[in-house]
């Protein structure tokens, strides 16, 4: 791409306004993506919310270009990849117990790390996946969809701001003052936490996830908890400890599986190709992706320079570790875009746990820095996902790739601050008890990422659902999503059933009135991403007043 054309786009796309919004936008998606996640065990992508609210906030100042409201909205979601990446990983340490042995400092490193890393190989390989490769990526194609369906929409925002509103009443309403329930309809099941959760955000969930995931979910929630617990402790098979072992392990097994099932299937038999078309591009121009000169050269090189420092010293992971964590973060990284590219499903843990298995036997790594490498490795893949998508977004309405990433990096390094110190406040306001299976925070997937360090309960179980969750993968069911139904507890489960049922049910009150079926999924998608949003923000300001009270007295 031409230099003064790049320039043209800086200076029309990259405006101090959406900047400004941007940014903003970027401390709440992100601080509302660290609790989504631990709070969930899953975290929705946020590009189809960010694209909506920078449209319609830089609208309400005048500014009505979708290139300018594309690079706001990347600005606005890059952190949330990094939250999820330091979410999905870094709590295992407090549900070991090594909370002590971790400090602000390092968890901050690991997410810089992750962070260049990601930005490097995503300059890297843009032009091929994008641009070449004809790799749908389907979050990014929505999002552009969105950006050119909602110019016209002055209800947008009314819809997108008073559902988010609501949920957020109705989350303090719950949490503050005590006047809601948490959970309802609760039914004393042995072993099984039967209730539906009182979420707008956990069935704002299950209305957005899709009905076919969802149905996944469940029928794994009902085989781990009615089959395996009740079904196998009245049958006499074990007890209820040995049980919710079996159960705990089935489901990690089933998600690493299918995790490697995306890797096998989804990358590994397009990336050789891939690989070899950038090679032939390279040699053709005497270039790679879009590193056009000796400054972009010498930025990229400088930035993997500081990552590979910051592995090495900061983490004090030794040359030879930091070695293999920049390699392999490059080929993950390759596999995560890889993979959203195809599937719009980004297993950035499973690729962590993969280079953390690597590390573990190559070298004597402890256990606490293991979880550094798979955070690294996680943030890196988590990023690459989110920027192939919005540089796919940028591709179809014609923003300049280069802004893009300069909004990248700008928003992924305010998620970097805004990720840590919102882990650093949940972890100070609730204690590293809160973190786990059964616990305020589920993290379920940090919840993997310790138990493969630690030692896993049930080896024949989790043996039989990686095996069950590659092979069902391969067959093209979605082994993620049954087994993190197996994985959860069952009210969340259910909770997130029901939102799939409002979205059928709210689907067929929309054909009966003989409404667009665009714009009632639109308008569906709209209200669902408020309520999610409001009910995470809401989260997060009571856990840093919590910090702020603790602090004070």
């Amino acid at each position: 791409m031409s230099h003064s054309s790049d320039r043209a786009g800086l200076r029309a796309q990259l405006s101090p306004a959406g900047i400004l919004i941007g940014c903003i936008g970027c401390v709440i998606i992100t601080a509302s993506s660290v609790y989504t996640a631990l709070k969930m065990g899953s975290l929705p992508w946020p590009t189809i919310f960010t694209s909506i609210t920078a449209l319609v906030l830089l609208r309400a100042l005048g500014h009505t270009s979708l290139n300018e409201a594309n690079i706001t909205q990347v600005i606005m979601s890059a952190g949330s990849m990094v939250a999820g990446g330091l979410s999905f990983t870094l709590p295992g340490i407090w549900m070991l117990d090594l909370a002590d042995e971790v400090s602000w400092q390092e968890m901050l490193f690991v997410a810089l790390a992750g962070t260049l890393l990601g930005l490097v190989c995503t300059a890297l390989i843009r032009r091929r996946f994008v641009e070449e490769s004809g790799l749908e990526y389907p979050i990014g194609t929505a999002a552009a969809e969105t950006l050119k369906a909602t110019r016209s929409d002055s209800g947008t925002g009314r819809r997108l701001f008073g559902s988010m509103a609501l949920s957020g009443i109705w989350c303090a309403l719950r949490d503050v003052l005590g006047v809601l329930p948490t959970m309802v309809a609760a039914l004393p099941i042995p072993g099984v936490s039967f209730a539906i959760y009182n979420s707008p955000m956990l069935l704002s969930v299950g209305f957005l996830v899709g009905t076919t995931a969802i149905a996944f979910w469940f029928a794994g929630a009902l085989l781990g908890n009615f089959g395996i617990v009740v079904g196998g402790v009245a049958a006499g098979l074990w007890d209820a400890v040995a049980a919710s072992g079996i159960v705990s392990s089935l489901g990690m097994g089933l998600m690493m599986g299918s995790g490697i099932g995306v890797v096998v299937k989804d990358v590994l038999p397009k990336a050789a190709g891939v690989l070899r078309g950038q090679s032939r591009e390279r040699g053709k121009n005497g270039q790679s992706g879009d590193v056009s000169s000796r400054a972009d050269a010498g930025l990229l090189s400088l930035l993997v320079a500081a990552a590979a420092l910051i592995i090495c010293f900061g983490l004090e992971l030794g040359p030879m570790v930091a070695l293999v964590v920049v390699a392999l973060a490059f080929v993950t990284t390759i596999m995560s875009a890889q993979s959203v590219g195809q599937t719009g499903i980004d297993p950035m843990e499973i690729f962590g746990l993969i280079v953390l298995l690597v590390v573990a036997a190559v070298s004597n790594t402890p256990q606490v820095k293991l979880f550094f490498v798979a955070g690294v490795v996680a943030v890196a893949c988590g990023l690459a996902g989110d920027v192939m998508s919005d540089f796919k977004t940028g591709a179809i309405i014609g923003t300049s790739p280069r802004t893009l990433w300069m909004g990248q990096a700008i928003g992924a390094l305010v998620g970097v601050v805004v990720s840590v110190v919102i882990l650093s406040a949940l972890l100070r306001a609730y204690g590293p008890d809160a973190f786990g299976p059964g616990r305020l925070f589920v993290s379920a997937q940090a919840s993997v990422v310790a138990t493969m360090v630690s030692g896993i309960p049930s080896v024949p179980a989790f043996a039989t659902g990686l095996a069950a969750g590659l092979l069902l993968y391969l067959a093209g069911i979605p082994s993620m999503m049954l087994g993190l139904g197996v994985y959860l507890p069952f009210y969340m489960s259910l909770t997130a059933f029901l939102g799939t049922l409002a979205k059928l049910v709210y689907d067929h009150a929309m054909r009966s009135r003989g409404r667009d079926a665009a714009a009632a999924e639109e308008s569906g998608i709209v209200v669902a991403s408020g309520l999610l949003g409001g009910e995470s923000i809401v989260g997060v300001i009571i856990a840093l007043v919590s910090v702020v009270a603790g602090l004070a007295a």
